[in-house]
This record gives structure tokens, C-alpha cells and sequence, in this order.
């Protein structure tokens, strides 16, 4: 039997496709190396990455160094510029020589505005809805019912399903 050999049949990794775009696009930002755009979360620190992400590295007209402007939101900046240091260094660290001088911190809303449209934190789970459990919802509909007003006594039945649930786990 003849040895198998390997072959893509024509076929290219889409990273190979959409590397020269992605390069293109990062370097007119500014970042010489993409890996600190989509690496982000390992190089800052997942606690870091969480509340801040890279914006653009812009260099002075004597290029000596060149300056990293974060995003994140104003309640977080504190904490990044305490950080600043070490962001340095790590980033430095990706470059593999002193490429940048100086952290720069721009803040905005949690959703920003043209630039910074991203969440920051994490989403959170989806919950699945169970369906209520037809004594919990008696009960519910119960206590709401001397309620005149019809859109109230739904709420507040919705609401003592929920409080009910809550206190039978």
C-alpha cells in the first residue's frame, strides 16, 4: 500500500486568508503585532482584559517609544492606572524589546461611543425559564388577588412565583 500523502485539495486555513487584512487593519491603528489585539486576555491578565482593551499605539514625531491608549470605562480607570506599569512591560514583553514608553488610559461609557460599542464584562449564562409549578402559581395568584388593577395582579403574581421558587430551592 502506498504511503498516504497530505494534501488540502486546494483548500487554504482561513487564518492564511485573513491574515494580510488583519495585519492590514491592526498596522493602521498603529499595532505592529496583531497578537496584542486578539491575544489580549493572556498577555494583560484575564482580570485586566475584563474591564480594558487595546485601542491604538501611536508614536511621537521623535520615535522614541511609542504610547498604548486602553479603553475602559471610568469606574475602572483607577485600578488600570495603578497597572500601568506592569501593562508596560507585558506588552513590551509581546514586542520583545521596548517598543512601548508610555499606557495611555481613555475612558468612556460601559458602551461607549464609536470606538468602544463592546461590553466589557462578560455575558452572563442563559438561564432556562421552568415552567412554575401549578400549586406555587395557585398560591401566587392567591395572595394577588384582592389587587383591582388587572396589569398589577399579573405583575405581582409573576412576582410571587418567583419569590415562591426562589424560597422552595
Amino acid at each position: 500500500m502506498p504511503p498516504r500523502r497530505a494534501s488540502t485539495k486546494g483548500f487554504k486555513q482561513t487564518s492564511s486568508l485573513l491574515q494580510g487584512r488583519i495585519r492590514r487593519a491592526s498596522e493602521s491603528r498603529g499595532f505592529a503585532q496583531s497578537r496584542l489585539l486578539t491575544q489580549w486576555e493572556e498577555i494583560a491578565g484575564s482580570e485586566t482584559a475584563a474591564i480594558s482593551r487595546p485601542v491604538e499605539v501611536s508614536y511621537g514625531r521623535g520615535g522614541m517609544g511609542a504610547t498604548l491608549t486602553l479603553l475602559t470605562t471610568g469606574s475602572n480607570a483607577p485600578m488600570l492606572e495603578m497597572q500601568k506599569e506592569k501593562l508596560r512591560a507585558r506588552v513590551n514583553a509581546v514586542y520583545g524589546y521596548n517598543a512601548i514608553a508610555r499606557v495611555r488610559i481613555t475612558q468612556t461609557a460601559a458602551t461607549g461611543f464609536a470606538e468602544g460599542q463592546v461590553e466589557f464584562a462578560p455575558r452572563a449564562p442563559e438561564v432556562s425559564e421552568q415552567p412554575a409549578d401549578p400549586k406555587v402559581r395557585a398560591q401566587a395568584q392567591q395572595t394577588a388577588r384582592p389587587v383591582e388593577d388587572e396589569k398589577l395582579r399579573a405583575a405581582l403574581t409573576r412576582l410571587g412565583e418567583n419569590i415562591l421558587n426562589r424560597t422552595n430551592r
